[in-house]
């Protein structure tokens, strides 16, 4: 069975960095676009960033020039760059990747989640 697994996550303090990872228990085929996700207590899962095709990105404003997406498609990594950190980053962060297999069946596969703290 295909499993995501992310690491990298902790406490840092604000102003602070650091750089979540996540990687694919297997090489997975045809991937289309590779996510980072985030969701706090109480509150709606957000997008963060996401990377797609020629490795276009996309950043929500929020994150836009603190945050950075960077993916390998030959090893089905991705990873998440987080600098400025800010008490409201406070979350768990999911990675996610979909594509198509040989047939055109889609797959969608997610992680269970780090937990991100900036706090003083």
């Amino acid at each position: 069975q295909v499993r995501l697994v992310e690491s990298g996550g902790g406490l840092v303090q604000p102003g602070g960095s650091l750089r979540l990872s996540c990687a694919a228990s297997e090489a997975l085929p045809g991937i289309m676009s590779m996510a980072w996700y985030r969701q706090a207590p109480g509150k709606q899962c957000e997008l963060v960033a996401s990377i797609g095709l020629n490795g276009r990105t996309n950043y929500k404003d929020f994150v836009k020039g603190r945050f950075t997406i960077s993916r390998d498609t030959t090893k089905s990594t991705v990873a998440l760059q987080m600098n400025t950190l800010k008490p409201e980053d406070t979350a768990v962060y999911y990675c996610c990747m979909n594509g198509h297999r040989r047939g055109g069946a889609q797959y969608e596969y997610w992680g269970q989640g780090t937990q991100v703290t900036v706090s003083s």
